[in-house]
């Protein structure tokens, strides 16, 4: 494949955070959002049920209709599908609520989100909620006045703890933010727990006589060795240094190059803080000129497939997984799925976690998740409104933080996520039968139900090996084993370098009529200095344009607006 054709297939990379990827948006951020301020420690009060409600459920059963992406990590068994699975069965048994799926469409090459537009576009009636995680594509929906007004009903019907969880990080709600309410609920993440630590082949490091890399300079010697001295000893050079990521984004997710741009002291793709306290855009930030420049360089050295800028994170983990690279960075959580398959593909292989490498000054910096992962709307014609909340409610007071008595101690079904094993619960894939799938991935906000502080609190417990003390770690301790745990903890001890995007509000005034042309621009000049069919120098070339074509502006309506936040 020719760099040209490359740096076409590069064009899709979606530089810019999800919370900017649309700028279709109807309404100014420039002014300090209100949000929800209900007291997490008081009990949920006057509920007014919409249809007979006995016993903690509807009765007779309701209908609520949704529709799902299918990802990766959604399987099945037993027959069953998103439509009818144990966790339908579970919503209509436990609470009298029938859900029924409008439709549902893979989350791979954005088919569900180009079927949402497709609906939109057309005006097609809309679901009773909506639960996704592209920002951009949520305010569209937002716009579209399909939706309703959802703060008062968060005040009234909310549980305690899932008040709780939200009020954790009070700027989850700025992206969904009108002038007269809040329109979409954040859905809480675990904090951290997508921030980027590197796994190494630790067999190729011993074979090699290597040892892990803290500096940049270190790394690279790694991934020389890793290419160039047969470290899978098959006598082929077919091996390479680092699985990356490009199509998607440089800096998220699996496979990313976050770790490269915070060696050099800067993140592309978001805004950052600077030591003044204002905002400013990362990929136009000076670091990232040597950023491009060494991945230029890594491309060249063959330490990175020459096809990354084709290959989303499930491609960049499957070449470390089938062996053929010795390094990936990503989450924490990946030592579990998917990071397992590389021992049952290559006999004898072993990976561990480390901490990024530090940069030619010292520099040492990742990506990191915010504290939600995108936000439910709730359809302004929906008959029965509070029943999301008779749903949400009882997966935050019965999953997120579950007692020893919950249904949910171990995990979310028995048979599905683990298995009672001489007594004992395990997550053991192979002693589950039929194998182990997740069904709180068939949730309606795709992960259950999450309390941002819960899960590392949990992870640095258990790493000291005192065993847990509450029953959430109890759950947690089945699936953290002890390379889980390692890297959970590596991910902990850099918590204090992890860049997270800042502006989490709707698209700026100029953000409407520029923002794309902008990031156009960006992903070709990256794409090109990246295959060498344009000089480092035109980076430099770059960030004037880009400031003068709009970025200046766009830059100070950011900080206007983050002015007014800081003031809250």
């Amino acid at each position: 494949m020719t760099h040209l054709s490359l740096k076409k297939a590069f064009v899709p990379l979606l530089l810019t955070s999800a919370l900017l990827t649309v700028t279709a948006c109807s309404t100014d951020p420039v002014v300090a959002p209100k949000v929800p301020t209900a007291d997490a420690t008081a009990p949920t009060t006057g509920i007014q049920y919409t249809a007979p409600f006995k016993d903690g459920k509807y009765d007779p059963p309701i209908t609520l209709t949704t529709i799902a992406q299918i990802s990766s990590s959604t399987t099945f068994k037993n027959g069953e599908t998103m439509e009818n699975n144990v966790h339908t069965k579970w919503a209509k048994d436990r609470l009298g609520i029938q859900l029924k799926y409008n439709w549902t469409a893979p989350q791979a090459n954005k088919a569900f989100e180009t079927r949402i537009r497709l609906a939109l576009s057309a005006n097609e009636e809309m679901p009773d909620i909506v639960a996704l995680g592209n920002v951009g594509l949520l305010n569209d929906l937002i716009d579209s006045g399909k939706f309703m007004e959802v703060g008062k009903m968060w005040e009234q019907y909310a549980s305690p703890t899932y008040k709780k969880a939200v009020n954790e990080d009070p700027t989850m709600w700025y992206p969904f933010m009108r002038k007269d309410g809040a329109y979409g609920i954040p859905i809480p993440e675990y904090s951290w727990n997508n921030d980027t630590v590197m796994y190494f082949r630790e067999d190729w490091l011993q074979k090699l006589n290597l040892k892990a890399p803290t500096t940049l300079d270190e790394l690279e010697k790694v991934m020389d060795a890793f290419v160039t001295q047969d470290p899978d000893g098959n006598g082929k050079a077919d091996t390479y240094g680092i699985a990356m990521a490009f199509r998607d984004s440089l800096i998220q997710g699996q496979g990313s190059a976050s770790w490269l741009f915070g060696a050099h002291g800067t993140m592309a793709e978001i805004w950052t803080e600077k030591p003044d306290g204002t905002l400013a855009y990362g990929s136009v930030q000076p670091g990232v000129k040597p950023a491009l420049g060494k991945l230029k360089e890594y491309i060249e050295k063959g330490y990175i497939h020459k096809e990354a800028a084709l290959q989303d994170e499930t491609k960049a983990a499957a070449l470390f997984t089938s062996g053929r690279a010795g390094i990936i960075a990503g989450p924490h959580w990946m030592t579990l799925f998917p990071l397992a398959d590389l021992a049952k593909n290559v006999p004898g292989a072993k990976f561990k976690a480390y901490p990024v490498p530090k940069g030619p000054d010292g520099k040492q910096g990742r990506t990191g998740n915010l504290n939600f992962t995108g936000a439910v709307l709730i359809n302004k014609n929906m008959k029965n409104p509070d029943a999301f909340f008779v749903y949400q409610n009882y997966l935050f007071e019965n999953f997120a933080f579950p007692s020893k008595d919950s249904e949910f101690k171990y995990q979310f079904a028995e048979g599905y996520d683990y298995a009672i094993v001489d007594g004992k619960p395990t997550a053991d894939t192979t002693k589950i039968p039929g194998g182990r799938v997740i069904p709180q991935k068939y949730t309606l906000t795709m992960e259950g139900a999450r309390i941002p502080s819960s899960q590392m609190e949990a992870y640095v417990n258990l790493a000291k090996g005192n065993g847990p003390t509450n029953q959430f770690e109890v759950r947690s301790s089945l699936i953290a084993d002890e390379v889980r745990l390692q890297a959970a903890t590596v991910n902990l001890s850099m918590k204090d370098i992890s860049y997270r995007e800042k502006y989490t509000a709707p698209p700026t005034k100029t953000m409407k009529s520029r923002w794309d042309n902008l990031k156009q621009q960006e992903k070709d000049i990256f794409a090109k200095i990246i295959y060498g069919e344009a000089p480092l120098t035109e980076f430099d070339n770059f960030v004037k344009t880009w400031e003068s074509s709009g970025g200046s502006t766009i830059t100070g309506e950011v900080n206007e607006w983050y002015t007014s936040v800081k003031k809250k």
